[in-house]
């Protein structure tokens, strides 16, 4: 009884203080401007605290899920994306178009162009009999045309008044010609009033000797495209060209390098059977000619000599020849760099040169175990793209060692004689011997289709982690992973055997001589002969 009183007694003397005591409390308040999500469906913001004494677990939790990005990327590493099939003969080259994203051009052993539409993976056109001989190069031009035939530089007015689809491709064979073809066939399928009324009426205007102007004009789209627009006729078989990034000029490589005039024929020229200007330097044949696209009075060119010589259009004469130990097989200019440009080398080997320093590479690339075929700078400048006879395609980084970031082959892929990069840098192109041209992934693992804003930062995210732990535990083991052909992977080993046994020759043979009669070189300098200016 006592204790339930004193208990009452206690509870109302506590009622009473907490009655006259006045209490402070503080309460958290936080801004949703700051705090909450930026748009409605977001979802909320963490806050994290930095501090590593509370996460000792996170390198640990970050190596785990590198590992696991780098084990899903190989699982979902499918890179091929379809094969163009068409070409009756083996494809020897390929052309991109500068202007149209989508536009490819191939050329084959049977004399057949054919254009190509890669988005939807269709045939545009074919030009069946393009050639008597073998397709040995084609190249889209950079320029639009008018009506007139006249070239049209990019964003004048003359040219956003002028048809759409005044697109011109160069061709070129063995059968000594160079022939000019209309790029944009299907341009009437828009319908008569794709062309203005105006420009129709002033089309069929008389001309002062009373003929129908434009009437005979074989640059008119709506002629038979069957037929080559001009026709350039030559003393050699033709092995490679390129055009001008601005002007109507182009360059052929055969006995000599020659440039042209592309509205121009050859009865309109003086000299050289119709080329503007003739060059060259003590080589037989010319296998390969490239305008620089950035400092474009510069070309390059390798020969059958074995020598590489850089010209100048300004002079008309040849700057300076390197001589190499192999023959160069094709030549890519860098897009970003402009006097960076890459070989392709019958060694088996992709070297990159600065053209105001060739006493030696800037760098080589050494994993095929074939002579390279063909080298692609990529839009970006960052990587390079080669297909060699080994029949494998790898792409590069560049400056990033000597090894390839990916290699790609296919058991029906023959012998690549052409690779190229798609204008987007996402998808890369190559064409062999076996009569396909086949689009591959830029990024084996790339997810096609739009993605989202979430799917990217998770994207960047796996790729960081993988770059951030490459040298660290399985990581890079499981990343450099790839299943090769059983040949290639035997190739691989003898080579390797034989370049370290010709190491240990070269350490003996040094050992055994007297001092300083010779001396190590290094290999970016041991593939070049000579230098002559």
């Amino acid at each position: 009884m006592w204790s339930r009183v004193k208990r009452t007694l206690l509870a109302q003397d506590l009622q009473r203080q907490y009655r006259d005591t006045k209490m402070k409390i503080k309460a958290l308040s936080r801004s949703m401007d700051v705090h909450g999500p930026s748009r409605s469906g977001d979802a909320p913001r963490v806050s994290h605290n930095l501090d590593p004494a509370l996460h000792p677990f996170s390198k640990p939790r970050e190596y785990t899920r590198a590992l696991n990005a780098a084990k899903l990327e190989r699982m979902h590493a499918k890179p091929f994306v379809g094969a163009l099939e068409g070409h009756s003969d083996g494809v020897y080259c390929l052309a991109k178009d500068p202007q149209r994203l989508g536009v490819i051009a191939s050329g084959a052993g049977d004399g057949e162009i054919r254009l190509w539409d890669m988005p939807t993976q269709t045939l545009l056109t074919s030009y069946p009999r393009a050639h008597q001989g073998i397709v040995s190069s084609v190249v889209i031009s950079p320029l639009h045309f008018s009506q007139q035939g006249n070239a049209v530089s990019m964003g004048s007015s003359e040219e956003s008044n002028s048809r759409m689809g005044a697109r011109r491709l160069l061709s070129c064979s063995t059968d000594r010609t160079i022939k000019l073809w209309d790029a944009d066939p299907h341009s009437d399928r828009l319908g008569p009033s794709f062309m203005d009324e105006d420009e129709d009426e002033e089309s069929n205007e008389l001309t002062s000797g009373g003929g129908i102007l434009g009437g005979s004009n074989p640059w008119k789209a709506d002629a038979d495209r069957s037929e080559p627009l001009r026709v350039w006729n030559t003393k050699t078989a033709i092995n490679s060209l390129s055009h001008h990034a601005t002007e109507p000029i182009f360059a052929s490589a055969s006995s000599s390098v020659q440039t042209w005039d592309i509205t121009r024929g050859a009865a309109s020229s003086s000299a050289g059977g119709g080329a503007l200007r003739e060059m060259g330097w003590g080589a037989e044949s010319i296998n390969v000619v490239r305008f620089n696209p950035s400092e474009q009075q510069v070309l390059a060119g390798a020969g059958s000599d074995r020598g590489v010589v850089l010209y100048d259009l300004r002079s008309g004469q040849p700057l300076t020849k390197m001589v190499m130990k192999m023959r160069a097989n094709d030549i890519s200019w860098s897009p970003i760099e402009p006097t960076t440009f890459a070989l392709a080398s019958e060694d088996h080997n992709v070297y990159t040169f600065d053209m105001r320093n060739l006493s030696g590479a800037r760098q080589i690339y050494k994993d095929h175990v074939s002579a390279v075929m063909s080298v692609d700078f990529s839009p970006t400048g960052q990587e390079l793209v080669s297909g060699s006879y080994d029949r494998t395609l790898r792409i590069w980084t560049l400056n990033k060692g000597n090894h390839s970031r990916d290699v790609y082959h296919g058991a029906r892929m023959q012998r690549i004689f052409s690779t190229l990069f798609t204008q987007d840098a996402r998808f890369v192109v190559s064409g062999s011997d076996d009569g396909n041209v086949r689009l591959w992934k830029a990024r084996a693992s790339e997810k096609l289709g739009i993605g989202s804003g979430k799917e990217r930062a998770a994207r960047e995210y796996r790729e960081q982690l993988i770059s951030r732990y490459r040298n660290t535990g399985d990581v890079g083991r499981i990343e450099r992973q790839r299943r090769m052909p059983k040949a290639i992977k035997n190739a691989q080993g003898l080579k390797r055997t034989m370049l370290d046994a010709q190491r240990v020759k070269e350490e003996r043979r040094r050992k055994h001589t007297r001092a300083g009669e010779e001396k190590p070189k290094a290999a970016r300098k041991d593939a070049i002969l000579a230098i002559k200016e």
